[in-house]
């Protein structure tokens, strides 16, 4: 009788959740779909397709857009993709990660008293890999030129209507940016007076940005005047913006201010076309970016999950969500020690991570009555025919199990946050993304993200550089793979998604918000697939987070990236017995009505020939189709 009623209360679990209503309906579209974190944003998306763009096109204005706005990333920035082509019917990847300047050693930071290089200033900066990505993008998959691509992002930084989100961004980070003089030029429109930042709905000028895209554009317009191809012309702006005349002040204003970028590092740095990983669930294989970024963690989780019932436990029940906490748990920490640079030696053992033998081996480790904080990394070297040379490491490092000193958010995103709703605003803005699908077959999924306020901006150019260094590590106890080194990059947590399904797109998601973007679209995917919610219902679901992981953003000091082993939040609607259960099990809970970052998605409904579109219900994603 005690399992009939499980299995009836699970059953209506599941059928509560796919006929959850939404606060935001579902976008439909027939021709084309363009999403991404601003509405001005998303607009630039579907003038690009009203001019006979195709998702590709769309993508690129829609990234030139965002960055133009600031707030959660900028131009000098870094830009990951994955790229569906109904040509050849395959998933590709494109890696536009800028790279540690010369300079940039564990020799160097430790020098001046770091644990982690920093989270902001010059020193924080990559080289910018952005402009790169875009243009590469453009040039090999696109079809418009570069002119019609950048024209909506180029009328914004003529002036545009600020938001109030970034304007009080601006404000909140204005004791930062005035440290930087080129920064302190462009964002304080009213320094001086009480509020020193642009009033929300106050016409905003980036003259020095201007400035940098128009000679991108008279690049491209030389070249095809000399009767060069359409690609040739925009690796022409290519060209410019890494060994030109904007390289050149780039390097400039970034020395002047302490920065180590050089006109050699920006010349050596390419966007790279990768092969993905994936892994199959349940005849739907799940692509993600290599291992430079947190991607795997995702494939990893779906392969332990595997194992398991899911559906039959209930949505967000005690039992799934302890399920899920803990295959989150076993996905990080191999992350937080295996993960790093392909292009670096030591060489990733990716092989074993991701087979499914692997995961059955960690699956084992799920307790099922309680949560284990003494979860640490695997060895996926058996499961490739290697022996690990880590082990001694493994055995000799432990675990850092402190749970008193880290904050739930990177401590860049509360610093000048002056409530807890200012602090949990900040941890979920974050990065951006961009989804573009068209009828052609094209679709493109981007987690954009770096150069976000309060940013440094490099000289004239009127471009922010990217915080991305604080993701390395110095210390190799930490994760031998992911060291600083000039020309290496970062570890990120970007991490954009893409399914496909019987050989065709299937989902195409994204979400920001650092460490918790995995942990994010983990859940969105199961909503989908496990308990039949669509795409605005999925991305709108409660989610839950681990603390249990090192943090990849903020602190320069080693307890401000410690896990919180047992720490979890939970959404607001959380059932009381659900609460009870999990505080048996060992759990420390928080709450809150934002349990997850901004999630868009596209899904490709085959039946009816038409996309789905979802967007988050807070703040400022925006979806428009056709």
């Amino acid at each position: 009788m005690k399992h009939l009623l499980t299995l009836l209360l699970s059953i209506v679990t599941v059928l509560s959740a796919s006929a959850q209503q939404t606060q935001k309906p579902v976008l439909h579209g027939k021709n084309w779909m363009a999403i991404t974190g601003k509405p001005l944003a998303a607009t630039a998306g579907a003038m690009t397709f009203q001019k006979g763009g195709n998702a590709v096109d769309a993508a690129c204005a829609m990234l030139a857009a965002t960055c133009t706005m600031w707030d959660v990333l900028s131009w000098g920035g870094e830009t990951q993709a994955l790229i569906y082509n109904p040509k050849t019917k395959k998933v590709i990847a494109i890696n536009a990660m800028g790279v540690a300047p010369t300079g940039a050693t564990v020799d160097f930071f430790k020098s001046k008293g770091f644990n982690f290089p920093p989270a902001y200033g010059p020193l924080a900066a990559t080289t910018p890999g952005t402009p790169g990505g875009l243009l590469y993008m453009l040039a090999n998959y696109g079809t418009l030129s570069l002119e019609q691509v950048l024209a909506p992002a180029m009328e914004m930084a003529a002036g545009y209507p600020m938001e109030a989100q970034t304007a009080n961004s601006i404000e909140r980070g204005k004791e930062r940016i005035k440290e930087w003089p080129y920064s302190k030029k462009v964002f304080l429109t009213h320094l001086g007076e009480d509020r020193e930042a642009p009033e929300a709905g106050e016409i905003f000028v980036q003259k020095d940005l201007l400035q940098t895209l128009t000679k991108l554009v008279e690049a491209e317009k030389a070249a095809l005047k000399k009767g060069t191809s359409r690609k040739a012309a925009i690796m022409a702006a290519y060209e410019r913006f890494y060994t030109g005349d904007i390289a050149k002040e780039f390097v400039r204003g970034s020395q002047e201010q302490g920065g180590l970028i050089t006109m050699q590092d920006l010349a050596k740095w390419k966007p790279l076309e990768e092969e993905p990983l994936l892994v199959n669930y349940k005849g739907i294989d799940v692509y993600k970016l290599q291992q430079w970024t947190q991607g795997p963690a995702l494939l990893q989780a779906l392969n332990i999950l595997e194992n398991f019932d899911l559906k039959s436990m209930g949505y967000n029940s005690s039992k799934y969500i302890h399920t899920l906490y803990q295959s989150m748990n076993l996905a990080f920490a191999d992350r937080d020690f295996y993960y790093g640079d392909s292009y670096f030696a030591p060489q990733e053992p990716m092989k074993g991570l991701l087979s499914k033998e692997y995961a059955k081996q960690r699956a084992t480790l799920i307790q099922y009555d309680k949560n284990n904080p003494d979860i640490g990394p695997g060895d996926p070297y058996p499961f490739e025919g290697k022996v690990n040379p880590y082990l001694k490491l493994l055995k000799e490092r432990g675990y850092e199990l402190d749970t008193t000193k880290r904050n739930f958010a990177p401590t860049h995103d509360i610093r000048n946050s002056s409530s807890m709703v200012e602090y949990q605003d900040r941890l979920w803005r974050g990065t951006t993304t961009v989804e573009a699908a068209d009828n052609e077959g094209w679709v493109v999924s981007i987690t954009p993200s770096g150069g976000w306020v309060p940013a440094c901006i490099a000289g004239n150019t009127g471009i922010g550089m990217s915080q991305r260094m604080q993701s390395f590590v110095l210390d190799p106890e930490l994760n031998p793979f992911n060291v600083v080194e000039p020309g290496k990059r970062p570890r990120v947590t970007l991490t954009p998604s893409m399914a496909l399904k019987d050989g065709k797109p299937f989902l195409s998601f994204a979400v920001q918000g650092g460490d918790t973007q995995e942990q994010n679209l983990l859940q969105f995917f199961l909503n989908v697939v496990e308990f039949g919610m669509n795409v605005q219902q999925a991305a709108e679901a409660a989610n839950i987070n681990t603390n249990q992981l090192w943090l990849s953003l903020g602190g320069t000091k080693t307890e401000d990236r410690q896990p919180k082993p047992g720490h979890i939040l939970l959404h607001d609607s959380t059932a009381e017995a659900v609460r009870n259960e999990l505080k048996k099990m060992g759990y420390t809970l928080s709450f809150d009505d934002r349990t997850s970052g901004p999630i868009n998605a596209i899904y490709f409904d085959w039946e009816h020939e038409s996309l789905w579109g979802g967007s988050s219900n807070h703040g400022e994603d925006y979806g428009i189709s056709w």
